[in-house]
């Protein structure tokens, strides 16, 4: 990408910054608003304690690593006590969260002096709140039982719907990170999906084969963690890891078309790409 272009993209970015404020404010009060309701009810349970000890152990460890930003860590903290408080002990969604976590961290580290060159680079301080919010928004909304209900499944909480759609949601998030951060790097000159035309890294909607195998790995990876603790059986795994590639899909037609026209912002893309493998994942989980 040069440096033109690369300015070009910042500049629309900056245009739609009320996309990503929209993607805040789409999930992260519902979330803290759930995360509140439950502690209030119960405050002297030890599990919401266990809640509070971790997401805040997370949100230091992010933020002293300078993988987010403040308001990135404590949205971090929000919605890691939410996925805790849905599916606590040993066997907790945490699990497959941490997994999407170091995959994404290192890739996005991988290479960085060549993205640097080539203007794609992540900023130093870190991933924003707006960044976290698009790609970890909707798989706490999967879990929360008023919006899962309504919104994924037509069953109660805590149906086998909903937590596929929770772990498509984190595998397409793993995925779609990866393979850009990746292929940017391994893939060479990547393909607009939607003419296959040769264009330059980092562009929106750009795939490579070698970042499509290296995101569909990772997410298999947030899979298997996902199914070793969840009570969801191997179809189950299997359909949130179909549903979580073809997410990806809908990220690169989003961001070959809409996104490269200047009517949607990264933020949004993301987490239009969540919902779409959430959706997808709960609704193929109700036939199978």
């Amino acid at each position: 990408m040069s440096e033109e272009n690369g300015r070009d993209r910042r500049a629309r970015q900056t245009a739609l910054r009320w996309q990503s404020q929209a993607v805040l404010l789409a999930f992260v009060p519902f979330a803290g608003t759930w995360v509140f309701l439950q502690m209030g009810q119960a405050w002297t349970d030890p599990m919401l304690w266990q809640a509070t000890a971790i997401s805040a152990g997370l949100a230091v460890l992010v933020y002293a690593t300078r993988a987010a930003t403040l308001g990135a860590a404590l949205t971090g903290a929000i919605f890691c006590a939410a996925l805790y408080l849905q599916t606590p002990g040993l066997r907790t969604a945490l699990w497959p969260l941490l997994a999407l976590l170091l995959l994404t961290f290192a890739a996005t580290r991988f290479g960085r002096r060549r993205k640097e060159a080539l203007g794609i680079a992540e900023a130093r301080r870190g991933r924003t709140a707006s960044q976290v919010a698009a790609n970890l928004g909707v798989a706490v909304l999967a879990g929360i039982p008023l919006s899962a209900a309504h919104i994924f499944s037509p069953v109660a909480f805590g149906g086998r719907e909903a937590m596929t759609a929770m772990l498509a949601a984190m595998a397409e998030a793993t995925a779609d990170t990866v393979s850009s951060e990746l292929g940017q790097v391994l893939g060479g000159e990547p393909r607009l999906i939607t003419t296959l035309h040769l264009v330059p890294a980092g562009t929106d909607g750009a795939v490579s084969l070698t970042g499509t195998l290296c995101g569909s790995a990772a997410a298999a990876v947030v899979i298997v963690m996902g199914w070793a603790v969840l009570p969801l059986s191997h179809i189950d795994a299997t359909v949130a890891f179909g549903c979580g590639i073809a997410g990806t899909l809908v990220d690169s037609l989003l961001g070959a078309i809409p996104e490269r026209r200047g009517w949607l912002n990264n933020d949004a893309v993301n987490a239009l790409s969540t919902l779409a493998a959430a959706v997808l994942a709960a609704w193929v989980a109700r036939f199978v």
